[in-house]
């Protein structure tokens, strides 16, 4: 049943100097500009593409101006567009240009006919949500929408911490870290490291320690709008880093305390239509088929 959300005008985000991206938004903006549509497109891709002044603008008025925002790109242009975009409330619509396409389903070679099934209201709806951490105390902070990792500053050093889960204290470890996954990261780097995968509408988080120095420690999975804390010890010599999204990194000192919290603001994904999960699964993870 179409949908009644009105795309008038639609922005295009992407990765500046990728040549491919760079051909996919240029024939996106050619084929909507042919379907009257107004179209902006972020100015840092627009402007190594030759793309008119005119429609160029920062994410900020993309967000404040777009009924639909299309990202070109592989998943880490993605994680980018949500923790920008998530503030805005508007839908977002992925087009692969990477390796995996997680989260960017929509095929290069199908993207003038997907793009127009989804703008004639075919298309599937769904939200996730995104965490955020902070230094307790300071102004050191970031969302994620996959995962928020603490790691050691030096290679092949092991970092002391304690996990903290609604102010109860959970366990204290040794090893190379933690990871923080949402459902949407669980096939990424949480998979990795032997985490579980997580269906992206389960309302859960996983807590997986990376080589711990025990063969006791193991991940586990609890609900998303718990409190969790993660104390970094102060018998750490060094300090240590948070990721977030592999994106945005800040240093941990030792005696300091971080603050995971799930994020007010969600991301707003649009699907195809023949969008499915399980299928994309699949094929990306390499799993059988039917017999």
């Amino acid at each position: 049943m179409p949908s009644n959300l009105n795309f008038a005008t639609i922005g295009i985000m992407g990765k500046p100097k990728h040549h491919e991206v760079g051909e996919t938004i240029v024939t996106l903006f050619g084929h909507l500009q042919q379907q009257d549509y107004r179209v902006l497109v972020e100015e840092a891709v627009a402007k190594e593409l030759a793309i008119p002044g005119d429609v160029q603008c920062d994410w900020q008025t993309l967000g404040e101006s777009c009924d639909l925002i299309i990202v070109v790109g592989g998943d880490g242009s993605m994680l980018y567009a949500a923790r920008l975009m998530a503030t805005y409330n508007k839908p977002l619509l992925g087009v692969n240009r990477g390796y995996f396409g997680f989260l960017t389903d929509i095929q290069p070679q199908q993207v003038t006919e997907k793009v127009s099934e989804v703008l004639t209201g075919n298309y599937s709806e769904e939200h996730r949500f995104l965490l955020e951490a902070n230094i307790d105390g300071d102004d050191r902070s970031s969302d994620a929408l996959n995962d928020i990792v603490l790691y050691p500053g030096e290679i092949s050093r092991m970092i002391e911490f304690e996990v903290y889960i609604n102010d109860s204290f959970v366990y204290s470890a040794r090893g190379d870290g933690l990871i923080i996954s949402t459902p949407t990261g669980s096939t990424a780097y949480s998979l990795s490291a032997g985490g579980p995968i997580l269906s992206p509408s389960i309302n859960a988080i996983t807590l997986v320690p990376m080589f711990p120095h025990t063969l006791s420690s193991r991940p586990i999975v609890i609900d998303a709008d718990s409190k969790v804390d993660i104390v970094f010890s102060n018998s750490n010599p060094n300090e240590a880093r948070l990721s977030c999204d592999g994106q945005v990194r800040f240093p941990v000192q030792p005696g300091e305390k971080i603050c995971v919290r799930k994020r007010k603001e969600d991301l707003w994904l649009l699907h195809p239509k023949d969008y499915d999960y399980f299928r994309l699964l699949r094929t990306k993870l390499g799993w059988g088929s039917k017999l």
